[in-house]
């Protein structure tokens, strides 16, 4: 007998042993298989994070680059306050009274007030709005009577968002001054010398052009002493023309120096509307009489009326308007003022005149356009004086029927034109 050589010891273990030792060889197989996989694990995520750090350095890195070169409006924005006191009013005025624009708006603004005019007492039907200057610190307020209605309702707004019923005092609206009344105390105006004023000066107009309260332009005194006739009434006042932009809401409101005094109130129906930059103010010496007789009065004494309503002959537009009225041309050479209606609470209308006649002359003197029928009269008459007049009928075959009349100038002491 022999035995196998090399085989001796595999022969002695028994089957059980053989598995075990299969068993625990295949363990430590699958355990190193395990370890490698998470220490491969562990290596992948340590190279993402790494890869991801680096890449965000370089983007800090590279980040100034980047702003600078591919989008030069990713800006760093600063922002400031402004030095403490800054807008303190103090600031804004010099050793001589002289203030600057802010100055001046700040002085002023509690006396501007805004103006809201209503067709009925409910205040549903808001007819228009305009500015207006306190003159007394118990109420008083001026601005200009076309702002107004004659009976109408009227609100006063304060810049402090307070609202305020206003009664009219009086309104002249040959002049387009008018004054009105809150019960309230408000902070009155510093009103100026307009005789004082000097061409090249420079001002500040405050209002409330379209609803926008406080509204602050400025310019300069273009020139003083223009003599400027409405555009409604075509009466004539002493202005102040300024490039200081003036618009319809601005109508009652202030043409201010820049000492803060008040040296004009401003009129839409005193502004030029073929040229741009013409504005201008009536002159506080010429508003502030008529202002304090409507205080005192509640009208402008002296004034008269003569009882018609007319159409001028200042324009070839206003002929062709009287031609509309009659149905027919008037002679080439024909002129006068078209009588559209005689008042019969007027002594003129006990005389021969009757609608659709002319006058032509007032005393001798001919007469084609309102301005010279009131100078006319106005130099020589007044309340109560009988005046002569030269009048004309017109028939549609151009036949002119002159004849003379005399009739009496009545007080008036309504405000109207």
């Amino acid at each position: 007998m022999y035995e196998p050589i090399g085989f001796d010891e595999y022969d002695r273990m028994s089957a059980a042993e053989i598995r075990a030792e299969d068993e625990k060889r295949e363990h430590k197989r699958r355990t190193g298989r395990e370890k490698a996989i998470l220490i491969l694990f562990f290596v992948l995520v340590f190279a993402t994070l790494a890869l991801g750090i680096f890449g965000i350095a370089a983007d800090l890195i590279r980040s100034d680059k980047h702003i600078s070169t591919a989008n030069p409006n990713q800006v760093v924005i600063y922002q400031n306050s402004k030095p403490e006191g800054a807008n303190d009013l103090e600031n804004f005025v010099d050793e001589n009274g002289r203030y600057t624009t802010e100055g001046v708006a700040a002085a002023v603004k509690e006396s501007i007030v805004e103006i809201y005019t209503y067709s009925d007492a409910f205040h549903n039907s808001l007819q228009g709005t305009g500015s207006g200057v306190v003159l007394s610190d118990d109420g008083y307020i001026v601005t200009n009577a076309h702002v107004l209605l004659e009976d109408g309702y009227h609100d006063v707004h304060t810049t402090d968002g307070k609202v305020y019923s206003a009664k009219v005092v009086g309104r002249d609206v040959k002049t387009d001054i008018a004054v009105i009344k809150v019960n309230e105390s408000l902070k009155p105006a510093v009103l100026g010398n307009s005789d004082e004023v000097l061409v090249g000066e420079q001002v500040v107009a405050v209002g409330n052009p379209a609803g926008l309260s406080n509204t602050v332009t400025d310019g300069i005194v273009s020139a003083t002493g223009r003599k400027i006739r409405s555009d409604s009434t075509g009466f004539e006042m002493n202005c102040i023309q300024t490039n200081a932009a003036i618009s319809p809401g601005n109508s009652g409101g202030a043409l201010v120096n820049m000492y803060g005094q008040v040296i004009g109130i401003t009129s839409s129906k005193y502004v030029s509307s073929s040229y741009e930059g013409l504005g201008f103010a009536i002159t506080i010496n010429d508003a502030k009489p008529i202002i304090e007789e409507l205080i005192k009065n509640g009208y402008i004494g002296g004034r008269f009326r003569i009882g018609i309503r007319l159409i001028d002959m200042s324009k070839p537009s206003k002929k062709e308007s009287i031609e509309e009225a009659l149905g027919y041309e008037l002679p080439e050479d024909f002129e006068g003022i078209y009588i559209s209606e005689v008042m019969k609470d007027c002594d003129i209308s006990n005389t021969a005149l009757k609608a659709g006649d002319f006058i032509t002359a007032i005393n001798g003197k001919n007469v084609k356009t309102y301005t010279e029928l009131y100078d006319t009269i106005s130099a020589s008459y007044g309340a109560g004086d009988t005046v002569p007049a030269t009048c004309a009928h017109v028939d549609k075959n151009g036949n002119v029927d002159y004849y003379d009349i005399e009739f009496k100038l009545m007080p008036d002491t309504s405000g109207n034109y």
